[in-house]
């Protein structure tokens, strides 16, 4: 997710009004990035396949729905203390965006794990 690691370097380089809600942000969108990386790593490397004790589906779409769920409470909160400065500004809105494609992953990782797994029994 680009929108994200564009959302933590444009809120590191600027000035923050508010450290509190600028640090809960970094570290929110690069937990989520991690996360990410972590998923694709299993997914790439077929990981998911070796270790069968865990529904991968399901955690997939844990991460993704508590990822964008704090996200979202993120980039509202930055979106709230950037009074204005164009830096902060511009990671609140990649923050939104990265919120949105979260939403669209959600609705991708269901439609292929839950419906596909359904109509193939």
């Amino acid at each position: 997710q680009i929108s994200l690691l564009v959302g933590f370097i444009s809120v590191n380089n600027s000035q923050w009004t508010d450290y509190s809600a600028y640090s809960y942000f970094q570290i929110v969108t690069m937990c989520d990035l991690v996360m990410i990386l972590f998923f694709y790593i299993i997914h790439i490397f077929r990981i998911y396949r070796m270790l069968t004790c865990v529904s991968w589906p399901l955690a997939e779409f844990l991460h993704y729905l508590i990822g964008t769920i704090l996200l979202l409470i993120a980039s509202i909160v930055a979106a709230s203390k950037s009074y204005n400065l164009t830096g902060l500004v511009a990671g609140a809105t990649f923050g939104f965006l990265a919120t949105v494609l979260c939403v669209l992953s959600i609705w991708s990782s269901y439609k292929v794990s839950c419906i596909t797994q359904s109509t193939s029994e």
